[in-house]
């Protein structure tokens, strides 16, 4: 079987075994009072079940253990910890997000544990950042070290756990920014393979393949008007897994062996890409953070003032406001990517501008006709 189609079926499986699995967690969610009832931030009227998380665990589980019995994917398992140790971690922080779906933690003890479980990804699992290219001057590829490399990567997994944490304000939003980055990461990583700088069966080609199709999976439950939602069990495994598919596709590969554009802007591409696809979500954490600690407020006091916040407040639906979401997230997301894979940059970039610029023609619209008014 080729690469391509065992890639295909594990995100088949992810999708399909999350989306059976979902009704029974909100059954489950029901039962033992995981429920979230309508607050002041909040834009949902009703009190919604949580506990999603655990559908998506589920999912990606299943299809990992189909992944041991594939002949490419299996190499996955005997060629490094990395894939196994977020399983683990994943396990852990879905069971911590499953206590805060139901008790509501306090900030500090979510913090903690997610320091924890991340502690468990990178010293265990092996998920580290050992080396980072520097595009300015003579500096290039610079080695971290385990001694700096375990706490950046540490940093950078409880940033993004909480930035997908942040933008859990929409029906579908964090499930579809999720599978969206996911998907830019696949692509990503399955280009590298296919030129021949890394594995095609590597870790994080196999980790956001899985992450797409359980979140894929997991949207036709959580989608305007949700039904359930993922709960802090959710964004907080699929934080966690989001965040190993960055550090693994930065640290898997030799910055120097990319290639498809001129100049030093493909050593830095390994760094860049994360960075493009988790753009949104952290733009969103670090603007939230900045407006509270301006306010001398706790940045994790909460307030309505999100991306998603502002685009009902201008007027937009909450379906539009969820799915110009997806449309900034893709458009981040694979433009990075298509830096990667082309060797016409100035065509790349006439492209995303004018994409752009219909989405902020989109994004004003509501706001425009009322002026007009």
């Amino acid at each position: 079987m080729h690469p391509s189609l065992e890639y295909a079926l594990l995100g088949v499986i992810a999708a399909g075994v999350t989306f059976l699995l979902t009704p029974l967690a909100r059954w489950l969610a029901l039962r033992i009072g995981a429920v979230a009832y309508p607050r002041d931030r909040d834009v949902h009227a009703f009190a919604m079940p949580r506990m999603g998380g655990t559908a998506i665990f589920l999912g990606v589980g299943v299809a990992l253990l189909v992944a041991r019995q594939m002949p490419t994917l299996r190499s996955t398992f005997t060629h490094g910890s990395e894939t196994t140790g977020v399983l683990i971690a994943g396990a852990l922080i879905c069971l911590l997000g499953v206590v805060d779906d139901r008790y509501e933690l306090d900030s500090l003890t979510k913090l903690a544990g997610q320091v924890t479980c991340a502690g468990v990804m990178v010293i265990f699992g092996g998920v580290q950042l050992l080396q980072v290219y520097v595009p300015f001057g003579n500096v290039g590829t610079v080695s971290l070290g385990r001694d700096l490399g375990v706490p950046v990567t540490l940093f950078l997994t409880v940033l993004t756990i909480n930035a997908i944490n942040f933008i859990d304000g929409l029906d579908g939003l964090a499930a579809g920014v999720t599978a969206i980055g996911a998907a830019a990461f696949f692509v990503h990583s399955y280009h590298l393979a296919s030129v021949g700088n890394t594995d095609v069966a590597a870790a994080p080609t196999v980790l956001s393949a899985l992450l797409a199709g359980a979140c894929l999976g997991f949207l036709p439950h959580n989608f305007a008007p949700a039904r359930i939602f993922m709960g802090d069990s959710g964004s907080m495994l699929v934080g966690l897994m989001l965040a190993a598919a960055a550090v693994t596709a930065s640290s898997g590969i030799d910055p120097q062996a990319t290639g498809g554009l001129t100049g030093s802007l493909p050593l830095a591409l390994p760094l860049l890409i994360p960075a493009a696809v988790l753009a949104l979500p952290l733009m969103d954490l670090v603007l939230a953070v900045f407006r509270r600690v301006r306010r001398r407020q706790s940045p994790f006091s909460p307030d309505k003032e999100h991306l998603h916040h502002r685009l009902l407040e201008i007027g937009h639906t909450h379906r539009r406001a969820v799915l110009l979401l997806y449309f900034w997230s893709a458009l981040l997301a694979f433009g990075g990517v298509a830096f990667s894979i082309t060797r016409s940059p100035i065509s790349v970039l006439a492209i995303l501008g004018g994409l752009a610029v219909l989405g902020v023609i989109a994004s004003v619209v509501p706001r425009l006709r009322g002026a007009r008014l």
